[in-house]
């Protein structure tokens, strides 16, 4: 029974100690806030963080507010004593954008080509080969170079392969964000073509709903989540991407477990910008073109810190057809303040009969559709419930202007 007791016993203490392990790692080395947003610790795990900076008010020894913009360091303890970390805190301005609510077109060029399957090819000895076999490529890889030759699209691979006259080639990849290497040997098919048994991808095209434009730095901010690829259902790792007005052909309405969506083409039509950064909160990029976006300098506003943001009655905006933007109802049912790891801050309600009657609620294409409350941008929209298109999640404003600072440098 001691035996039983002292197992029990050091169980418990090797429980705590991968808590307390788990929790340190979670703490950022540095984190980008607004003036005014409040940092806050786990004090139910007696963390507590502390700094003698003045532009720093102690609402509790686990919460600091931070007013002032500039660059500063929080100490993190645990227990007030046994310091922790020190965690770098960019403080930004309080900042004003223009919520946009426009359909747009997005090209996305991937960073390097990426495999998106696998597949046996039959050989000009009529037999099945498997070429990529053992070579550690997988689907949602990316090639980048073969033989030291830059690979940026399919047809650079498809050129350099058949130029192999099937000799042995040495291929560079990216696999779980780390570059590795391996070599691959070409397979002649009966058609006089040299094959690695690889589909791959090298773009992606669709519409969606710029989100807000930031006149100081002349950036955007668009559809509140990431472009993932289709086949891999993983984050496209770009490489650039064009940013292009579009021309709305029809809206799918949406129904219990069939989310419509709002369908476009991109042909023929102006740029607006550039796009540098695929993100899990949206795309980024730069606008060259703000008369092509239908900016109004006029509806500048402010960005809610997540603090003022409440339940209740808000608006989003939205272009359905074509023309311009308008104001909808909906209702914030639910806020996750504390989270930051993903795009699924808030639930919201589309109460709107206006909008009802036209799209069921919310369907594909409408995400990024910018939220507002008590006149302040508070964030946007991301997902539909497919069981109940009313209903949806959208990600904090705030989110999504941090990362911009990222595009800026």
């Amino acid at each position: 029974m001691k035996k039983i007791l002292i197992g029990i016993f050091l169980l418990i203490i090797l429980t705590i100690i991968y808590i307390y392990t788990l929790a340190i790692y979670n703490i950022p080395d540095s984190i980008i806030i607004f003036e005014g947003e409040t940092i806050k610790v786990n004090n139910f795990l007696g963390f507590s963080i502390g700094n003698s900076d003045k532009t720093i008010e102690t609402s509790s020894s686990s919460s600091k507010t931070i007013n002032n913009a500039g660059k500063t360091t929080i100490e993190v303890s645990l227990f007030d004593n046994f310091f922790i970390k020190n965690m770098e805190v960019d403080v930004l301005p309080r900042t004003k954008v223009i919520p946009s609510g426009n359909i747009a077109g997005v090209k996305l060029y991937t960073s390097g080509i990426l495999v998106v399957g696998m597949s046996e090819i039959e050989g000009e000895d009529n037999k099945k080969h498997k070429p990529y076999e053992n070579s550690g490529i997988e689907e949602g890889d990316s090639i980048i170079s073969i033989d030291n030759t830059k690979i940026s699209t399919t047809q650079d691979l498809i050129d350099t392969v058949n130029a192999s006259s099937g000799k042995d080639l040495a291929i560079e990849y990216v696999h779980n964000n780390a570059t590795a290497t391996c070599s691959i040997t070409p397979v002649k098919t009966s058609n006089n073509e040299y094959k690695l048994g690889l589909w791959v991808r090298d773009s992606a095209a669709g519409v969606g709903t710029v989100t807000f434009y930031d006149p100081s730095t002349k950036c955007f901010g668009a559809l509140g989540h990431g472009i993932t690829d289709i086949d891999t259902e993983e984050l496209i790792n770009i490489e650039s991407g064009e940013f292009i007005t579009t021309q709305i052909l029809n809206i799918k309405k949406g129904e219990t477990g069939n989310p419509g969506r709002i369908q476009g083409t991109i042909d023929n039509q102006t740029n607006i910008g550039t796009i540098s950064k695929n993100t899990k909160f949206g795309i980024y990029g730069k606008v060259s073109n703000p008369s092509a976006l239908k900016i109004d300098s006029s509806k500048e506003m402010e960005v809610a810190l997540r603090e003022e943001i409440k339940e209740g009655p808000a608006k989003i905006l939205c272009n359905l057809d074509g023309s311009s933007t308008k104001e909808y109802d909906i209702k914030i049912e639910r806020i996750y303040r504390e989270n930051n790891y993903d795009n699924k801050s808030m639930k919201i309600k589309v109460t709107d009969e206006e909008l009802l009657n036209k799209t069921g609620g919310i369907i594909q294409g409408m995400s990024g559709s910018p939220i507002i409350q008590n006149g302040k941008f508070v964030g946007a929209i991301t997902h539909v419930l497919v069981n109940n298109p009313k209903e949806g999640y959208a990600v904090f404003a705030d989110i999504m202007l941090k990362q911009i600072r990222e595009v800026q440098t």
